[in-house]
């Protein structure tokens, strides 16, 4: 397992440095220049010039890129155009309500989406089995903003048991975090548990095909058994994939639903960054997604490893 691990680790630096060298390739290509939005509305020369000085903007862009990149491998992403705050401390204070966010979307959307998948694929081509996909279906084309809304207003206008916008620390207050975290939560976890639904019943249906399967029930081991303990397990190995990609999309993804609850977190920041051409914040935010998308595919493989024993010889 140590040598999978460095070899996944060694392959992920070429990926970052192509990764780097986009976005800030794409980034150069953007219309506009933030220099002259911060200069403000006179747009004196002497201070347009006094801004690009300082933020190397006026040097060649290989020796940009370099310089960005060297400071990157020592921690610095530098500092923001907007803000003047730097951009490590902007992540570190913006990605642990997202991360939190994340994690609570992904239980609600395992619990349900690997249940139902489960249900549906023992009960295929029944009624069961017809009304889970019915709501897979539904919870897949149902846009987040629009379900967000609706949550918001039966859960917090007319019942008045959750707050409709807002975050707490969970440092500060537990019960008030969940609280707050709770709908935006259900909404993302709702989406993910329909795409979840669905593999997990294929999957499942194919493994109980197997001819292992059929030996199992010959042998008169029970139902639950049979499909908890010889069937899931094998039905696991593309669930932890989308899984691991699920949560991967959810860090850089969650962006709409940041929007509809007013949370500060990672998405909304992206968004602010990207039109307000805040180039080191939008490098550094696509660089940490990429590292987390990395370490997600790392630990994707881990996880093979430890569910299918065959795998590590």
């Amino acid at each position: 397992m140590l040598e999978l691990i460095v070899k996944r680790l060694l392959l992920a630096i070429p990926t970052l440095l192509l990764v780097s060298i986009m976005v800030f390739a794409l980034q150069k290509l953007l219309p506009g220049d933030p220099v002259l939005a911060m200069a403000g509305e006179e747009r004196d020369p002497a201070v347009i010039a006094q801004l690009r000085a300082e933020y190397h903007l006026d040097d060649p862009i290989p020796t940009q890129y370099f310089s960005w990149i060297g400071n990157a491998l020592k921690g610095d992403l530098g500092m923001s155009l907007r803000t003047k705050e730097p951009v490590t401390s902007l992540i570190a204070s913006k990605l642990p309500v997202t991360l939190e966010l994340s994690l609570l979307a992904m239980v609600i959307a395992l619990g349900i989406g690997i249940i139902m998948g489960i249900i549906a694929a023992v009960r295929k081509d029944t009624w069961v089995d017809h009304t889970t996909n019915f709501v897979a279906l539904s919870g897949i084309s149902v846009p987040h903003f629009w379900l967000g809304i609706l949550l918001i207003l039966l859960f917090s206008v007319h019942l008045q048991w959750l707050p409709a916008s807002g975050f707490v620390p969970i440092s500060e207050d537990v019960a008030q975090n969940l609280k707050t975290l709770l709908l935006p939560a259900l909404v993302l976890g709702t989406g993910l548990a329909a795409t979840l639904m669905r593999h997990t019943r294929a999957s499942m249906i194919s493994v109980l095909k197997a001819d292992y399967i059929r030996t199992a029930r010959a042998k008169g081991l029970l139902a639950p058994k049979v499909v908890l303990k010889h069937a899931f397990r094998n039905a696991l190995m593309p669930i932890v994939t989308l899984t691991t990609l699920l949560f991967g999309e959810l860090l850089g993804g969650a962006v709409l639903t940041e929007q509809v609850f007013t949370l500060p977190g990672f998405g909304k920041m992206i968004v602010d960054a990207v039109f307000n051409r805040d180039y080191a914040v939008v490098q550094g935010v696509v660089l940490v997604v990429a590292i987390g998308f990395l370490l997600l595919n790392l630990l994707a493989d881990v996880l093979y490893l430890l569910i299918n024993p065959k795998m590590r010889g």
